[in-house]
């Protein structure tokens, strides 16, 4: 299990003399403490991993502790918050634990009742972050040979419901994504979420073969249909009859196999290479890609008429970085699975191993954080996996805190605004207030530029201007 770093308190007033007050009193418990004069700064001391507890007074000018609170649950839903306020806006409060706040306390404050807060407070946030390592745990184990989705953040979530509400169907299933996202994985979730469960699952991955031998390897051979058949040989789809049958990589399949493969998903039926025997067979298909197949249908490399076949229902795979609260569930989960394998007892990582892991790019998504752990598991020396046991480019490689978005050196100015505003849209479900808060811009701005967006009309370069200015 990783290794959570001290407890640190997040302290938010706007009267110094209170803030220190706090400080000192936390102090005197042991614990670390962080403060800030105002929200914006509050915030900026939220992004850091070992806050666990953010008391922040409720009155304040600029952004005020509910403003906070809710920007606080879009950053780090993880960290509780617990409010300081007066007799007066009680009711606020109570308002504000329906926002997600933990508990509130009134002023004048009681050093018993601060402290016995903050506790409960921890203790809560201590026993999520058990309960997540635990539901990763029981996740790993329900995997093929250890391999299994792990995750909790609302892009996995809404792509594990989608497989879920398309599992008890028959209807195929398209999974795009980037590589490295784990599309295998969830073809398999798939598979076992389904009626076909007691069946066999095949995979294929129609990007590794040569044209001749993934026709052999889909349909299967008869004997003496080329040089080297010495017998029949039944094919992927026979072997999958009653299951499930997974097509990697479907967008690289060459023309000739993808008109035999529309004529098994249209009549369910096949003939093997050298042979005119019609076999029936009986097989859910599962096809990924990474590629853009409506665009590969209008360059005329990928069948139309195939891609309508294959495109029933369709799950996107979220990229690693649209899942940033993800990372140490699955760098936990890789950890144990490569300490088993390779003989090591490790208690997990260092905090500054896991803020690398946090918030690094990953642009090999999934698997690139696999191999990352796997490495740094050979290579650990102690009980602890550190920084110096990452890759160098996970160390020094793009980095940024969590919910970064990386950007390509010369992508457009107005690009780069649009990302950024529907990012942290996304981030905010769509609250444009906390969004313009988060940016530091005023609400209206992103009214403007949406309203441009929707109408196809310029986003920049008329009287609102580009975001710094605003």
């Amino acid at each position: 299990m990783t290794t959570p770093a001290a407890p640190t308190v997040l302290i938010v007033d706007d009267d110094r003399a209170n803030l220190d007050s706090v400080a000192r009193i936390f102090q005197r418990e042991g614990l670390e403490t962080l403060t800030a004069s105002q929200g914006a700064e509050a915030l900026e001391r939220l992004r850091r991993p070992e806050v666990s507890v953010m008391v922040t007074d409720l009155m304040m000018p600029g952004m005020d502790g509910q403003e906070l609170l809710k920007a606080a649950r879009t950053i780090r839903p993880d960290v509780e918050v617990v409010l300081m306020t007066a007799y007066g806006t009680v009711e606020t409060a109570v308002a504000a634990m329906k926002d997600g706040a933990y508990d509130f306390i009134t002023k004048p404050l009681k050093r018993h009742a601060l402290v016995k807060a903050v506790q409960k407070a921890l203790e809560k946030h201590d026993l999520a972050a058990e309960n997540r390592v635990l539901k990763a745990k029981l996740a790993e184990m329900g995997g093929p040979g250890g391999r299994a989705m792990v995750g909790q953040s609302p892009a996995f979530r809404a792509m594990m419901d989608t497989l879920r509400q398309a599992a008890p169907s028959t209807a195929t299933v398209l999974l795009l994504g980037e590589s490295g996202t784990g599309k295998e994985l969830a073809a398999r979730a798939l598979h076992e979420q389904s009626q076909r469960a007691k069946g066999p699952f095949v995979a294929i991955n129609c990007g590794a073969l040569p044209e001749s031998i993934l026709e052999a390897e889909l349909f299967g051979v008869e004997r003496g249909a080329f040089t080297g058949a010495v017998s029949r040989r039944e094919g992927r789809f026979e072997r999958a009859h009653g299951g499930t049958l997974f097509l990697d990589e479907v967008g690289e399949m060459p023309l000739s196999a993808q008109v035999k493969l529309l004529r098994v998903l249209q009549e369910g039926e096949l003939e093997r290479l050298g042979g005119t025997q019609t076999v029936r067979v009986d097989v859910r298909i599962v096809a990924a890609t990474n590629k853009d197949l409506v665009r590969e249908v209008a360059e005329g490399r990928f069948r139309e008429d195939l891609y309508y076949r294959l495109h029933v229902v369709e799950v996107r795979v979220p990229a690693l970085a649209s899942r940033r609260e993800d990372i140490p569930l699955l760098a936990d989960a890789f950890l144990r699975r490569f300490a088993s394998k390779n003989g090591k007892v490790l208690k997990g990582f260092s905090p500054d191993a896991l803020s690398a892991l946090e918030n690094y790019a990953w642009p090999g998504n999934v698997r690139e954080l696999e191999h990352a752990v796997e490495r740094a598991v050979v290579l650990a020396r102690g009980d602890i996996l550190e920084v110096g046991d990452l890759p160098e480019t996970v160390r020094k490689g793009p980095v940024g805190s969590a919910g970064q978005l990386v950007i390509p050196i010369g992508t457009p100015m107005e690009e780069i605004e649009r990302r950024v505003i529907h990012e942290t849209l996304r981030h905010t479900k769509g609250d444009k207030t906390l969004a313009a808060r988060l940016l530091g811009i005023a609400a209206r701005t992103i009214y403007r530029k949406l309203e441009r967006e929707a109408s196809g009309g310029p986003s920049t370069g008329d009287a609102s201007g580009p975001l710094p200015d605003e």
